[in-house]
This record gives structure tokens, C-alpha cells and sequence, in this order.
């Protein structure tokens, strides 16, 4: 697979043919036979130029004033002696003396830094941690407009880039050129030193979820929701036609000592993750260039937490407790996302500026609920990756065994039903499989894009613990009989969702740290501007979100062994709207992102989600 530096669409700097100047182009297409690039100068030439006679934007030093001169027409202030062809020599009207011009761009140097500096966007070339593979839900901290950034700032966009040239100035006039710059850096260095740029803020028409008033009725419907959803399934008949459920007063929801219960859970899998155990790696880069370390042991937190409810069990532990106090359950860990929301948003409150999340907008309801801090941390203690897989990723297992355990006993049954063994073991398996490649979480919108808020806070300790296992809380009261015929289809369609996930997380994984793995030669791929590729093929290439649709598949097989009644579909039905909705987060960002190349991307997989379907 050859390998192309610049991207079609992509502005970059052109050597003209026989000097060393180099002009603003745009790159028009590339040829892989000859490895040569067809540009266009601004003045409408086109021409092939090699690789190494273009360079990126970036690698030139901006000036501090003068010219804005960039295609192949007259330049003012030129002193280029090149003996081929030039796009064009300076009148001796407008020649100057060296100090004079130098004078003038000083003094120009000084007007664009009192009135016209504005933030500089970083865009890396290259990434050894997060490789873009694809995937349209992996967006970079360092490329959002409305960062916040602290002494780093380039010229106002009318400031030129110094062209490489010849220089006819005798010796002495040079040194004392030089002397005139390092004043002048040292100057425009202390200027930015001592301003303080307030952080732009998202535009209304850019805020998610509805804005102000969506994330309001967010955060105060889906508590309400969960609970009736609960209440609804312990009726005897949880037929639509008796909604709402009687409501228990409010007092009968709250017991200290089952918030006890779940301080202790929390505080277990707190000790769990600060044991030394398991590799260190870093993630994405931070606006700063930081990259924060992370330990990865959540598989043996899974294993430790395995030990100890066996040893419970063995020990004569009543777990049906969990059962009988499910909706306190569910009320004591709400409570505790409100607490953690709170405390998370005040110490946001005084966190540096490069450390708030891309997302925030300056709202305090908008940013209670998105999350204003991106990474918050007590020490090394990382509160939103640590939240994204363990207290409430493992305790959806665990209260899923205690389900088990409850139909057994309420049913009086030897052995668990089949429906219940299916809904276990498949909900296993997604937990385990996600445990065992944690790496992967580091690279998703949730910790490279999104504050640690409310949103976050909410699913991550309530909605997934006790929605996700909703199908087995419904067979505990609602026995449902599956047949093996029955039992063997819904496996197979769980193998094949399975599969369908596993295999292009997988080839999107192992493209994100080898691009060049000779294992995956046969894979086609778009260049990026941002020096990244889109995946079109294999998996990436039958649609854009194939992990999505896998993940879909396996959601609607842990619904089938309940399907005698319409509620246990809710899971299905709300997880395909919440994917329905990221896909369009990610379609947004990654337009936004990369440009030309993303149309491109979009015409060769025209298909979001399910194949055939737009």
C-alpha cells in the first residue's frame, strides 16, 4: 500500500520549479505510479511537484508582519535572485532598505499582538496512541476550535510565512537583523505572557441534547423514567394498559443502610483499581502535550470481585437482599451520582483551563450535565475511567447473578431456567470481552471528548447496573419457558452479533497501532489531512459503524428469552435510539474534523449503520 503524506483538498506550502521559494497551493490528486502530487497555486497554475518540494503549513515560522504574499504573482519585498523562471520580481518603486522594511514589520509585528492574536489550533501529524481507523467516534482533544489554550497563539491570518530564499544582505546588516528579531521575539514573548484569553465558548445552535432545556428535562425525566420502568415490571400483569404503576411513598425508597451497602461496593472496587496490578499506558494527547498514564487492571478487578461474592456465597450470604431492595438500590445510587455531579462540577470550577473538556460551553446547567473537568483526578486516581467500567459494569453481573438466585428461590427451582442461563451468560461475555480489551475505552468520545458530569456519572452508576440487567429482573417475576430449537437460534444470533463487533473492534484496534502491519496490506484506506487514514474496506467497509451493528444484534438476542411480552424490548428499543443518536454526534465531529476527506469517506461507505438502510 503506498504511502501519500498529503491529503487531496489539503492547503499546504509548494516549492516553485527551479527556486527555493515556496507558495500557498492546494492539493489536487495524487499519483501513486509516479508519486508525484498535481498542485494549484493561487493564481490558477497547476503543476506536479514531488514530496519533498511540499510541505505542511506548520513547518514554516510565521512572520510578524509584512506580506501575505502566497501563489505565484508579484511579492512585494522580495530579495529572491533565482535564475529560473519566478512567479514574479518586485518594482523598484516598492524596494526599500533592509532596516527600514524591518523597522516597518516590527512596528506591524507590535499592532497584531496588542489587537489581533488569536488561539493556535495544534494538529499532530501523527499519533502512536489513537490512530484514526474509521471509526467516527474517536475525536481528538487537540483539534476542537474552542480550546483553551495559555501562551501559545499565532499572528493574526493576514501575517505571512517566511519563504526560503537566497539572502543578498551583507554580513554585518544580517547580524544586526538578527539582534532587531531576538528583541523583537523576546517582546512579543513577554506581550503574550502577560494576556489572559477568556475561552471562547460553544455557540447555542452547537450544544447538544437539546440545549439548556433538553439536558434539563434529561437529568430530571431518566430517574423518573427508571423508576417507573422498575415499578412497572414487579406489577403481576406489566402490561402497558396499567400504566403508571402505583407509586410507593417516598420514604419506602430510602434506607441508610442500603446506601451503606453501596458506599461499600463503590469503596471495594476504589481498592480494587489502585492495586499495583496490570500494565500502564498512556493515553491521547492532551491540548498541553500531556499524556496521562493508566492502569489497566480491570479484568483482575472483575476476577478479585468474582472471588469475593463466591466466598460470600460459600459463606452463607443472603444476596437475595439485593432483590428485595432493588428500587433502594436503584435510589441510593441516583443519590450518589447527584453528590458525585455536585463535587465534580465545583472542583471544575477550579481547574486550569487546558484541563476542561472540549464539550463545556459556559452554561452551568449545560456543563453540570455534560461535564466540565475532562479528566478529573484525586492524585492518580482517575474518577471517569474509573466510573466507565467498574461499579456499574461489574455490578450489572453481579445483580444479574442475584436474579438468578431470586428466581430459584421464588420460584422454587432446583436449577435456573434456560431463558435466565441465556440472559446471564451472553451479558457475561459482553462484560468480560469489554474488561479484557480495556485499552480500547481510551480512545472513545466518553474519556477524549466528554467532561466527567452528570451524563456521564448517571449512565455509568445507575442506567447501566439497572437497566442493562433489566431482562433478567423481569424473569424473576415473569417466568418465561424457551424451548432448545428456540434457545439454538437466539445463540446463533448472538455468535453472529458477537463476531460482527468482535471482529472490527478488533481490526480497528490493530490498525490504530500499526497501520503498516503487512496483516493488513489488503485494506483500502482515504488519506487524512490529518495524517491519519479512514478505513474503507474489510469491516469499515460494509458500514461505518460495524461494531454498532453488532452491538445491536447481541442487544436484541439478550432481549429474545423474554419474548413473551413487550417490555423487556425496551433495552433494544432504547439502545438503538442511543446509537442512533452517537452516530450523529460522531457524523458531526468527524466532518468538522476532516473536511474533504470525510465526504469522500461518506461516498465510498454510504451506510451508517445497517447495510442497505441510509
Amino acid at each position: 500500500m503506498p504511502s501519500r503524506k498529503f491529503a487531496d483538498g489539503e492547503v499546504v506550502r509548494g516549492r516553485w520549479p527551479g527556486s527555493s521559494l515556496y507558495y500557498e497551493v492546494e492539493i489536487l490528486s495524487h499519483d501513486s505510479t509516479s508519486q508525484l502530487y498535481t498542485v494549484k497555486y493561487k493564481d490558477g497554475t497547476e503543476l506536479e511537484l514531488k514530496e519533498n518540494d511540499i510541505k505542511p503549513l506548520t513547518s514554516f515560522r510565521q512572520r510578524k508582519g509584512g506580506s501575505t504574499s502566497s501563489s505565484p504573482s508579484r511579492r512585494r519585498g522580495s530579495r529572491s535572485r533565482s535564475r529560473s523562471r519566478s512567479p514574479g520580481r518586485p518594482p523598484k518603486s516598492a524596494r526599500r532598505s533592509a532596516s527600514a522594511s524591518h523597522q516597518a514589520d516590527i512596528k506591524e509585528a507590535r499592532r497584531e499582538v496588542e489587537v489581533k492574536l488569536t488561539p493556535l489550533i495544534l494538529k499532530p501529524f501523527g499519533n502512536s496512541i489513537s490512530r484514526y481507523n474509521g471509526e467516527p467516534e474517536h475525536i481528538e482533544r487537540n483539534d476542537a476550535p474552542h480550546k483553551n489554550t495559555q501562551e501559545k497563539f499565532s499572528l493574526s491570518q493576514e501575517s505571512s510565512y517566511i519563504a526560503t530564499q537566497y539572502s543578498l544582505r551583507p554580513r554585518r546588516e544580517e547580524v544586526k537583523l538578527k539582534e532587531i528579531d531576538s528583541k523583537e521575539e523576546k517582546y512579543v514573548a513577554k506581550e503574550l505572557a502577560v494576556r489572559t484569553f477568556e475561552v471562547t465558548p460553544i455557540r447555542a445552535k452547537d450544544l447538544e441534547f437539546g440545549g439548556v432545556p433538553g439536558v434539563f428535562l434529561i437529568m430530571f425525566g431518566l430517574p423518573v423514567f427508571l423508576f417507573l420502568l422498575l415499578l412497572m415490571c414487579k406489577q403481576k400483569d406489566p402490561s402497558l394498559l396499567n400504566f403508571p404503576p402505583p407509586l410507593p411513598a417516598l420514604y419506602e425508597l430510602w434506607e441508610t443502610r442500603v446506601f451503606g451497602v453501596y458506599l461499600l461496593w463503590f469503596l471495594i472496587q476504589v481498592l480494587f483499581y489502585l492495586l499495583p496490578i496490570g500494565k500502564v499506558v498512556e493515553g491521547t494527547p492532551l491540548i498541553d502535550g500531556r499524556r496521562l498514564k493508566y492502569r489497566l487492571n480491570g479484568f483482575y478487578a472483575f476476577i478479585l470481585t468474582s472471588a469475593v461474592i463466591g466466598t460470600s456465597l460459600f459463606q452463607g450470604v443472603e444476596f437475595h437482599y439485593v432483590y428485595s431492595h432493588f428500587l433502594q438500590f436503584a435510589l441510593a445510587a441516583t443519590v450518589f451520582c447527584v453528590v458525585l455531579s455536585v463535587y465534580l462540577y465545583m472542583r471544575s470550577l477550579k481547574a486550569p483551563r487546558n484541563d476542561l473538556s472540549p464539550a463545556s460551553s459556559g452554561n452551568a446547567v449545560y456543563d453540570f450535565f455534560i461535564g466540565r473537568e475532562l479528566n478529573p483526578r484525586i492524585g492518580t486516581f482517575d474518577l471517569k475511567y474509573f466510573c466507565e467500567l467498574r461499579p456499574g459494569l461489574i455490578g450489572w453481573v453481579v445483580i444479574n447473578l442475584v436474579m438468578l438466585l431470586a428466581e430459584m428461590k421464588i420460584q422454587d427451582r432446583a436449577v435456573p431456567s434456560l431463558a435466565m442461563i441465556l440472559v446471564n451468560s451472553f451479558q457475561l461475555l459482553y462484560v468480560v470481552d469489554a474488561l479484557w480489551n480495556e485499552e480500547a475505552l481510551l480512545t472513545t468520545m466518553d474519556i477524549i471528548h466528554d467532561g466527567f458530569g452528570f451524563m456521564l456519572a448517571f449512565g455509568d452508576l445507575v442506567w447501566v447496573p439497572f437497566i442493562y440487567s433489566f431482562q433478567a429482573f423481569y424473569l424473576v417475576s415473569h417466568p418465561n419457558e424457551v424451548s432448545w430449537p428456540m434457545a439454538s437460534l437466539i445463540i446463533v444470533l448472538k455468535l453472529c452479533g458477537y463476531v460482527i463487533f468482535r471482529g472490527a473492534n478488533s481490526q480497528k484496534n490493530a490498525f490504530r497501532k500499526n497501520p503498516s502491519d503487512p496483516k493488513l496490506a489488503h485494506l483500502k484506506t482515504i488519506h487524512t489531512s490529518t495524517g491519519k487514514n479512514l478505513l474503507v474496506s474489510g469491516w469499515w467497509g460494509f458500514v461505518r459503524h460495524p461494531n454498532y451493528l453488532g452491538d445491536l444484534i447481541m442487544a436484541l438476542a439478550w432481549s429474545l428469552p423474554c419474548f413473551n411480552h413487550i417490555l423487556p424490548y425496551f433495552y433494544i428499543i432504547y439502545f438503538t435510539m442511543l446509537l442512533v443518536h452517537r452516530e450523529a454526534r460522531d457524523e458531526y465531529h468527524c466532518k468538522k474534523k476532516y473536511g474533504v476527506a470525510w465526504e469522500k469517506y461518506c461516498q465510498r461507505v454510504p451506510y451508517r449503520i445497517f447495510p442497505y438502510i441510509y
